[in-house]
């Protein structure tokens, strides 16, 4: 089984940058990527969610998971099952 972590990002607009440059950076470790933020025709929400489904060394993923933990306003949360 690959390792899952959501990632809560409030103020995903403003944080974008941070967030995806950490994403290039473990790339290779994202198996799958998906996001969700709230949106319609009028509006567009300033917060976000991402679900990667993970592989590689452990090592890899625990250093990728607090790079984003670090981050002010990004939430990631390991989900195990």
């Amino acid at each position: 089984m690959n390792p899952i972590i959501a990632i809560k990002i409030n103020g995903r607009t403003a944080k974008a940058p941070s967030v995806q440059e950490i994403l290039t950076k473990y790339g290779c470790n994202i198996k799958t990527r998906v996001g969700f933020h709230e949106a319609d025709e009028t509006q567009c929400s300033t917060d976000g969610i991402l679900i990667l489904q993970l592989l590689g060394k452990e090592e890899d993923i625990r250093s990728m998971f607090s790079e984003l933990k670090a981050l002010e306003g990004v939430i990631p949360k390991m989900i195990e099952f």
